[in-house]
């Protein structure tokens, strides 16, 4: 099968002392190596100790490449994450930093262009360096584009965000994103997808709903799972695992209700531990 080209930031997550590499493009590429998919990781880091850091980082874990830039002035980006009392993270993101900077080089070209599938968030797109590198990339390839909406406030413009979608072939988003950008709530969300997808023209429209589990719009039908019970850990990179296991059997091509149900599962065991990426395999999530 041909590569998955994972887009976007890449980045040190800062827990108070304790720091662990994430960015949500990473962590979703991260995922798709442990489910054995064939994966690029692309991005751009900065020129100091950082950078060398999240470099080893991606070398130990197969995803490093001549995808990865340097940039000569900008600084590697570190977050600082708080965890409220049931796990939800929230972020503060300095600016600018050196994801903001992505370029388009030739390397990066030719590995979009031999994709199967591009998966990209709106957090890397803050900037125009980046944004128009990867719309660059999106005019250029045929392979499948799929748009993580992934928003964080107040790094996002709606004009950019209608942008991305309108390139998508596939748009996950969660229930506070699909309230803002598809309106309603919970008890017209079916018709709101509806009303979204014939603006837009997605072939496929994924909401996770946290705890509830999820739901997709996928060749004129609804999908549904009700989630899989979990003691919340932190909910970092739950949604990264949900959308790795989602793009995986979408390029597999199983069936929809199959795949909702085993992307919820890896999703809620990833909820289940600390950090965006416990180590698992099929067997032990399938335990799960």
């Amino acid at each position: 099968m041909k590569h998955i080209l994972c887009f976007g930031e890449i980045l040190w997550d800062a827990f108070g002392e304790e720091k662990t590499a994430g960015g949500a493009p990473m962590n979703v590429a991260r995922h798709l190596v442990q489910q054995h998919m064939n994966v690029l990781f692309a991005s751009r880091v900065g020129k100091d100790a950082s950078g060398d850091g999240l470099v080893d980082f991606l070398k130990g874990n197969g995803l490093y490449s001549e995808l990865i830039q340097t940039d000569e002035k900008l600084p590697t980006c570190e977050v600082t994450v708080s965890l409220d009392d049931a796990g939800v993270a929230t972020y503060i993101i300095p600016e600018p930093v050196s994801w903001d900077n992505i370029q388009t080089e030739p390397a990066l070209t030719k590995a979009a262009s031999q994709a199967a599938a591009i998966v990209y968030g709106s957090l890397a797109c803050r900037e125009e360096a980046t944004k128009d590198t990867l719309l660059n990339l999106l005019q250029e390839t045929t392979a499948l584009k799929v748009f993580d909406v992934n928003l964080r406030p107040p790094h996002y413009t709606l004009s950019t965000i209608e942008t991305l979608v309108a390139g998508a072939d596939v748009i996950k988003m969660n229930e506070d994103e699909a309230a803002l950008l598809i309106g309603g709530n919970t008890d017209n969300l079916k018709e709101n997808i509806i009303e979204f997808q014939k603006k837009y023209h997605p072939k496929t429209i994924c909401v996770t709903r946290g705890e509830h589990g999820a739901m997709a719009w996928h060749d004129y039908e609804f999908y549904e799972h009700p989630g899989c019970p979990v003691s919340v850990v932190d909910t970092v990179g739950a949604g990264d695992a949900f959308l790795a296991a989602f793009v995986s059997g979408l390029l597999k091509k199983e069936p929809m209700q199959q795949l909702i149900e085993r992307a919820c599962l890896v999703g809620s065991f990833v909820a289940g531990k600390r950090g965006a990426n416990p180590v698992y395999d099929e067997s032990l999530v399938a335990k799960f």
